[in-house]
């Protein structure tokens, strides 16, 4: 089944930034989230937590997106829309 808030931004113009990462959708399991990534050069990625993505790693994965740390820092990318 589709996520609405993730066909809505699908189909909104300029909801994808072109510049920066992207969670494009999550799915799975609460317990085993994953989410596909699209990084700054297009090229799309599927993670998990732990995985690395960019400088960064993937710390946490809910329904609205993902948590990455870099660089000591770490910083929430919802999924547009969201």
């Amino acid at each position: 089944m589709a996520n609405p808030r993730v066909d809505s931004a699908a189909t909104q113009k300029g909801a994808l930034s072109k510049n920066g990462t992207t969670v494009l959708g999550v799915f799975g399991p609460q317990n085993d989230m994953r989410a596909l990534m699209r990084s700054s050069s297009g090229r799309v990625k599927e993670v998990k937590t732990g995985s690395r993505f960019g400088s960064g790693t993937i710390v946490a994965i809910d329904k609205d997106g993902i948590m990455l740390r870099q660089s000591g820092r770490t910083q929430r990318i919802a999924i547009p829309g969201s």
